[in-house]
């Protein structure tokens, strides 16, 4: 099938306190169940690194002309599976595994300090609640000012906002690695029927959205 749509699901290997990274182990569960017959999946491990984040996603882009990326990260404080709406461009004082920090502290010099998703999270959190995948899901608009936020606001700008972040929690606090395989399952599903639904909306009535203000 060449019509394949092409996605690309990141996790982020172990940091700190996070011995194993459940956001990778949730993204290889993710691999094992798959998104159907319509997408072809590729997943990816990324360094907890800012300089390795910044080799890796051009390339990732380019290579793969995605229809989508979600970057998967975990977060110590979350209890639900928890999609960011956008990236943070300034802030990044933390020192990576490489015991490395951006000097300007920001991912993009004079870039803009927020990017949001063309995907309203809102909109795909109800549709997972909707689809009954049985347990919570939460929205955030702060990504946490580390390499989860720096991956995704670097991806949002490669990828015009075509891109979309997932934070989970650490295993078993309190879900399994299959729970949270089947919750991104869940999830980007839904994302890739709300692309879908928005881009159907797009081809026929971008004249008239851009005119709304000169009656």
């Amino acid at each position: 099938m060449a019509n394949k749509k092409k996605v690309i699901v990141t996790g982020f290997e172990p940091f700190g306190e996070h011995a194993v990274n459940s956001s990778w182990v949730a993204v290889q569960e993710l691999e094992r169940l798959g998104l159907g017959e319509a997408v072809d999946l590729h997943v990816c491990e990324v360094p907890v690194a800012y300089q390795a984040v910044q080799r890796l996603l051009p390339s990732l882009w380019k290579e793969h002309q995605p229809k989508l990326v979600v970057h998967v990260g975990v977060s110590g404080l979350a209890t639900t599976v928890t999609l960011e709406q956008c990236g943070h461009n300034k802030g990044y004082k933390r020192p990576d595994n490489c015991s490395f920090c951006p000097a300007s502290q920001c991912c993009m010099e004079n870039g803009p300090d927020c990017i949001r998703s063309v995907l309203d999270m809102d909109t795909v959190r109800k549709r997972v609640i909707d689809s009954g995948l049985g347990f919570p899901v939460s929205v955030s608009k702060d990504a946490g000012r580390y390499l989860c936020d720096y991956t995704y606001y670097t991806s949002l700008q490669l990828g015009q906002g075509h891109s979309a972040f997932i934070h989970v929690p650490p295993l078993g606090k309190p879900y399994s690695s299959r729970d949270l395989g089947r919750a991104l399952q869940a999830v980007v599903q839904e994302m890739l029927k709300l692309m879908e639904v928005d881009h159907e909306h797009s081809e026929y009535c971008n004249h008239t959205h851009q005119h709304q203000h000169d009656h």
